[in-house]
Parts: structure tokens; C-alpha cells; sequence
């Protein structure tokens, strides 16, 4: 396979994963995550180890995300021989409001396949999350 073709095929798995999300079901994230992945969320104090790990901290979202539209600019994919690194931001607007992140995700090719084995998901400070903070600190002034 070429580089681009490579790039292609994890960007569709990020997409598809994407889609379910929105969808309420964190199942495709899971699907394309190694079993040793690592996770950095804004909802957790601290790094997440494994799968496992994952997947009690998405499960708790199954259902009660609903995005009805998003973008996802910028999106870039660094081919680097049997490992990929994907930048994107993350716009979107649904059950929470607008939400705006930065994310990135490292996959591997392990087997016949890509995997995510690492991803670092961070709010930009954009959107409801900031607008709440704002008016929290003007409403104690």
C-alpha cells in the first residue's frame, strides 16, 4: 500500500469511529484501539493504561452523547514506516452544546491492520465549556 492509501484507510476508520460516537456509541473507538492503548481525556485526573481502562470511561458516555453536526479541520496524517500520527480539531454541536477540541492519535500497524496505541484528547477552550467558565467567574465579581 502507498502512504496515502495507508493515510486514507485510518482517516475512514477515524471517521466511522466518529460517526458512532456521535451516534451515542463509543463501540468504534474501542474496535480500533489496541489493547495496550494509552488515553489522556479531560474527564479523567490521569493517563488511562489499556483497552480495559478505555472502555469503563466510554461506556459511561454509551448513550447520552448526541452530536448533530461536526467538523473536523485540519486534519492532518504523518506516516512514520509502521506508525501514523493523526491531528485533527474537533467542532461539534449537539446534547453538550458546542464543543471544540484538539485531538491526537498514534496508530500502529499491528497484524493486518492499524491500531490506535495512543490518543490525547484536550478541550480548546472554545464553546460551551469556556462560555460556562466565563460566566461562572463574572457571576462570583
Amino acid at each position: 500500500m502507498t502512504h496515502e492509501t495507508e493515510a486514507a484507510t485510518i482517516i475512514g476508520m477515524e471517521h466511522s469511529a466518529l460517526e458512532r460516537w456521535g451516534r451515542g456509541n463509543p463501540s468504534g473507538f474501542l474496535e480500533i484501539s489496541s489493547p495496550d492503548v494509552v488515553h489522556f481525556d479531560p474527564l479523567t485526573e490521569r493517563r488511562l493504561d489499556g483497552r480495559e481502562a478505555l472502555s469503563r470511561l466510554d461506556e459511561a458516555c454509551r448513550g447520552r452523547i448526541a452530536i448533530g453536526h461536526y467538523e473536523w479541520p485540519n486534519v492532518q496524517e504523518r506516516m512514520l514506516g509502521d506508525a501514523a500520527v493523526l491531528t485533527f480539531n474537533f467542532v461539534s454541536t449537539g446534547s453538550e452544546g458546542e464543543q471544540r477540541w484538539n485531538c491526537t492519535e498514534v496508530h500502529a500497524r499491528r497484524g493486518a491492520g492499524w491500531r490506535i496505541v495512543a490518543t490525547h484528547w484536550s478541550l480548546t477552550g472554545h464553546g460551551k465549556n469556556a462560555a460556562q467558565g466565563t460566566s461562572s467567574a463574572r457571576s462570583d465579581s
